[in-house]
C-alpha cells in the first residue's frame, strides 16, 4: 500500500472541517492518478475514507467529487452508489457518465428515485430495455422525452408499445415518438390519426422504405394496445353493405358510381364504397370523412386507385366550408399525385392491422 495513501488516512482524524475538504480533493486526486492500478484492499480503503469524508461535505463539494469521479473507469462502489442517490446537482455527472455504475445500481435508481434523477439516467451514452422498461412505467412525459429522444436507449417491444399507448394521448411526445429510428413500423402506424401533417408525412416515407418481405414480418408481429374509437355502426350498414358487396362481385362498383354516392344524402352508401373499393374497414373510412382528414383520405383513394380529379371533388365538398378551399384542394391534389399507391396501399394494410386486432370502443 502506498505511503501517500497510509499518510492520507492518518490525516482522516484531522477534526478540521477546512482541512478535511481538501483532504478529500487530495484523496480523489491521488485515485484518480491509477484507478486501474489499485489493488483491491488499496480500493476498500479508498472507499471507507472517501465515503466518510465525502459524506461530510457540503453540497457543492460532493457536487465536486461527483464530478470527477464520473469520468473513472473504476470506482469505490460505496461511495458511488452513495453520490447516485444524492440531491440531483450532486448525482447528476454519476448518472450520466460513469461506466463504473453496474445495471443493478442504475435499476435502483431509477425504481426508488424522483423525475430529475431519471432524466439524467435517461441521458445516457447506453440505456438498457431492462432499465428503459422502468423508466417508460414511471417516468412522466417530460422524463419520457428525454428518454425517447436517446438513441443509444433500447427500448423492448412492451414498452414501445407502452410508449405509443402514452403518445395517442399526449401530442407533446408525438416528434419524440416517430423520431424513433428503432421504432417498429407497426406501431409507428398506430400514431397516424393521431399526429399533426409533418408527422405523417415521416410515417408514409418510412411506409415506402419498406420491403414487402419486412411489411409480412411487422404485420404479423403487430399487437394493437390503443384503439381509437371511431363510433358505432349505423343501423343501414348490414343492408347497404350486402348491395355493394354484391355491386363488387358484379364488377358495379367503379370511381363514376362512388362519385355518385358522394353526393348521395345517406353517407353510409359513399363510406361502404369507400371501404370496399380501398380494402379499408368502415370504421376507419367513417373517422377520416367526419374528422375530414383529407391527407387519410388521400390515401383511400389512393389505395383504390380513383383518378385524381374524383379524390379532388370529394376534397371540394369536405372544404367547402373553409376560406381558400379552392387552393388547399390544389395543394392536396399535388400531394395526392406524388403520393405512390404501393405507399397507399402499404399504409392501409396497417390501418387494417390496427382494427383487426383492436375494436373500437
Amino acid at each position: 500500500m502506498s505511503s501517500a495513501l497510509l499518510s492520507l488516512i492518518d490525516l482522516a482524524k484531522e477534526p478540521s472541517s477546512g482541512k478535511r475538504r481538501e483532504l478529500l480533493r487530495e484523496v480523489t486526486n491521488l485515485f484518480l492518478a491509477h484507478p486501474d492500478a489499485i489493488s483491491d484492499a488499496e480500493m476498500q480503503l479508498y472507499d471507507t475514507v472517501m465515503s466518510q469524508l465525502t459524506e461530510e461535505m457540503e453540497a457543492v463539494v460532493r457536487a465536486e467529487i461527483a464530478h470527477k469521479m464520473s469520468g473513472a473507469s473504476s470506482a469505490p462502489q460505496g461511495l458511488l452508489r452513495q453520490l447516485m442517490v444524492d440531491h440531483i446537482d450532486v448525482a447528476e455527472p454519476i448518472l450520466m457518465r460513469s461506466n463504473a455504475l453496474s445495471e443493478t445500481d442504475l435499476l435502483h435508481v431509477v425504481t426508488t428515485q424522483g423525475q430529475e434523477h431519471l432524466r439524467a439516467v435517461s441521458r445516457r451514452e447506453t440505456v438498457t430495455e431492462n432499465i428503459s422498461g422502468v423508466i417508460v412505467r414511471r417516468g412522466d412525459d417530460t422524463t419520457l422525452n428525454v428518454l425517447l429522444k436517446n438513441e443509444g436507449a433500447r427500448l423492448s417491444r412492451e414498452s414501445n408499445e407502452a410508449v405509443v399507448a402514452r403518445a395517442q394521448a399526449n401530442p407533446d411526445l408525438h416528434a419524440a415518438v416517430i423520431g424513433r429510428t428503432d421504432l417498429p413500423t407497426d406501431l409507428m402506424n398506430e400514431m397516424y390519426f393521431v399526429v399533426e401533417a409533418r408527422l405523417r408525412e415521416r410515417i408514409l416515407e418510412e411506409n415506402a422504405k419498406l420491403d414487402p418481405a419486412l411489411l409480412d414480418e411487422a404485420m404479423s408481429k403487430g399487437r394493437n394496445s390503443v384503439a381509437i374509437a371511431h363510433g358505432s355502426y349505423p343501423a343501414d350498414y348490414e343492408a347497404i353493405s350486402a348491395e355493394i358487396e354484391a355491386l363488387r362481385k358484379n364488377e358495379k362498383l367503379t370511381p363514376p358510381l362512388l362519385a355518385r354516392y358522394m353526393r348521395d344524402p345517406n353517407p353510409t352508401w359513399f363510406l361502404v364504397a369507400l371501404s370496399q373499393l380501398a380494402d379499408l374497414d368502415f370504421l376507419t373510412a367513417k373517422h377520416l370523412v367526419e374528422k375530414r382528414e383529407i391527407d387519410a383520405l388521400a390515401i383511400a383513394c389512393k389505395a383504390a386507385d380513383l383518378e385524381k380529379s374524383l379524390f379532388l371533388t370529394y376534397a371540394m365538398i369536405m372544404l367547402n366550408h373553409q376560406e381558400n378551399a379552392m387552393a388547399k384542394a390544389q395543394e392536396y391534389g399535388r400531394l395526392y399525385a406524388e403520393l405512390p399507391r404501393e405507399t397507399a396501399l402499404r399504409t392501409i394494410r396497417f390501418w387494417r392491422l390496427r382494427r383487426a386486432e383492436g375494436h373500437a370502443a
